[in-house]
C-alpha cells in the first residue's frame, strides 16, 4: 500500500489492466479523458481496466504510457526486466523522414554540381521563413529537412576552396539548427542530442560567429530542458558562448548582436528555473538593453530576438519564477501582436496562459490558449505545458470551463471528437 492510500502497483504482480487503472486514478485522469488521449473510448478503457480486454499491442502500450506520464514503459507493463525511458510529445509523420536524412551515411558523389553554400543559404532562408508563416509550421519545414540535410552535407564534402568548406560548415550548422526546432517536443532525445551536438562541431569548424552562437544558444536549451542536472551545462554552455561573442559585439551585424542578446537571455531563463529571481532579471536586462541597440522591426530568424520579443521574455522569466500577479503584470505589458512569427507568438501565448494559471485566473487561461491555437495549431500540440494545462480543466469543476477546456482539447487534438 502507498502512502497516499491507493494500492502499489509493484507490491504484488498484477495484471496491465489493474496497473493502468491504478496510475491513471493516481494521475487524477477519467477514462473519458485517457481514451480520447490515445483515441478509444471510455468504455474500451474500462474493459482493458477490468481485463475484459486483454493488454493492447505495443503501440497503443505506448500511446498510454505517454498519456499518463508514466516515468518508463516498465512502470506500466510491470516487466522490470525491459526497462524503456519514455519523452513527452506524440511524432510527428515526418520525423520518420527527418530521421532517416539525419541518420544517413552523408557521402557519395552528387548527381550533378554540389550544391553551393549561398544557394544552400537561400534555400535555409526561405526554410525559416516559412516556419514563420505557417500555421503548421512542422508540416513544412519538416518536408524540407531531409534534402536540405543532404545537400548541406554534399557541399561540406565537395567543397574546393576552404572558404567554401567553411561556409558549407556554416550552413550545415544552422540547417540543424532548423532540426532542433523541428524536433522539439518529439519522441526521440537521442536525435535531438545528435543535431545539437553535430551542429556544434560544424558552427566551430566554420568559425562562423554567427553559426557559432545560434548552436550554443540551443545546446543551451537542450541542456535546460533535460532537467535540473544539466543547468550548470546549460550555464556553462551559454558563458562560453557571450565570452566569445562578447570582442565582436561593437562592429556586429544586427545578427550576431540578436544572437548575444538571445544568449543573455537563456542564462536568465536558466537562472530563473534555478529560482534565482535577481539573476533572472539581470540577465533579462542586460538582454533589453541588446535588443535596444537593433534596427527598428528587425527579428532574428532563428531566436526571434528583437526588440518585440523582450516583453514576451518578461513574462516567460516571471513565470519560471512561479510568480503569478508578476506573471500578469508582465503580459499586460507585452504586446503579442507585434512579434511575426506564428508559432513563436503562440509560444508566448502559452506562458501568458502559464502565468495566468498561477494567478488563479483559469478562465483567462484557457482563452489565451485559444489565441495560442489560432496562431499557430501545431505549436500548442507539440506543448508539454499547454497540454497538461487544457488537460487539467477538462477536469474542472466549473461546468463552463470544463465545456470551453473540452472542446480546445478537441481541436488540439488531445481528446477523441
Amino acid at each position: 500500500m502507498s502512502v497516499d492510500g491507493t494500492p502499489d502497483p509493484y507490491a504484488d504482480p498484477v495484471r496491465f489492466g489493474q496497473r493502468l487503472q491504478i496510475l491513471r486514478e493516481r494521475r487524477g485522469m477519467s477514462r473519458t479523458v485517457l481514451g480520447g488521449l490515445v483515441g478509444m473510448s471510455a468504455e474500451w478503457v474500462k474493459q482493458v481496466e477490468n481485463g475484459r480486454i486483454q493488454a493492447p499491442g505495443l503501440d497503443m502500450v505506448l500511446r498510454i504510457a505517454e498519456a499518463l506520464r508514466v516515468r518508463d514503459l516498465s512502470d506500466l507493463t510491470g516487466r522490470r526486466d525491459m526497462p524503456a525511458p519514455l519523452f513527452q510529445g506524440p511524432g510527428h509523420p515526418r520525423l520518420g523522414a527527418v530521421r532517416a536524412a539525419v541518420d544517413a551515411l552523408q557521402i557519395g558523389t552528387p548527381v550533378s554540381a554540389p550544391p553551393r553554400p549561398e544557394h544552400l543559404a537561400a534555400r535555409l532562408a526561405v526554410a525559416w521563413q516559412a516556419r514563420h508563416d505557417a500555421p503548421n509550421h512542422r508540416e513544412i519545414i519538416g518536408g524540407l529537412l531531409p534534402a536540405l540535410i543532404r545537400d548541406a552535407h554534399l557541399a561540406v564534402h565537395h567543397a574546393e576552396t576552404p572558404t567554401d568548406w567553411r561556409a558549407a560548415q556554416s550552413v550545415l550548422s544552422q540547417v540543424y539548427s532548423l532540426s532542433q526546432f523541428f524536433l522539439a517536443y518529439q519522441p526521440d532525445p537521442s536525435l535531438l542530442w545528435r543535431v545539437a551536438e553535430r551542429s556544434m562541431v560544424a558552427a566551430s569548424q566554420s568559425a562562423d560567429p554567427h553559426a557559432i552562437g545560434v548552436s550554443a544558444w540551443l545546446m543551451a536549451q537542450a541542456h535546460r530542458d533535460s532537467g535540473p542536472g544539466h543547468y550548470d551545462a546549460a550555464d556553462s554552455v551559454t558563458m562560453q558562448a557571450i565570452e566569445h561573442l562578447a570582442p565582436l559585439l561593437p562592429d556586429a551585424d544586427a545578427d550576431v548582436l540578436a544572437v548575444a542578446g538571445a544568449l543573455q537571455f537563456e542564462a536568465g531563463y536558466t537562472a530563473a528555473r534555478r529560482g534565482q529571481k535577481g539573476t533572472a532579471w539581470r540577465h533579462w536586462n542586460e538582454a533589453r538593453k541588446m535588443a535596444r541597440q537593433l534596427p527598428q522591426g528587425y527579428f532574428h530568424p532563428v531566436t526571434s530576438f528583437s526588440q518585440a520579443i523582450i516583453g514576451a521574455h518578461a513574462v516567460t522569466v516571471a513565470v519560471e519564477l512561479h510568480a503569478g500577479p508578476e506573471s500578469v503584470r508582465q503580459a499586460a505589458r507585452a504586446d503579442a501582436s507585434i512579434i511575426p512569427s506564428r508559432p513563436r507568438r503562440a509560444r508566448h501565448r502559452i506562458e501568458e496562459a502559464r502565468g495566468y494559471q498561477l494567478d488563479g485566473q483559469p478562465d483567462v487561461a484557457i482563452a489565451t490558449l485559444e489565441k495560442a491555437h489560432q496562431a499557430a495549431p501545431e505549436t500548442i500540440r507539440y506543448n508539454g505545458y499547454a497540454k497538461s494545462l487544457i488537460l487539467e480543466e477538462c477536469q474542472a469543476r466549473a461546468a463552463s470551463r470544463r465545456r470551453r477546456a473540452s472542446e480546445l482539447a478537441v481541436r488540439v487534438g488531445l481528446l477523441a471528437a
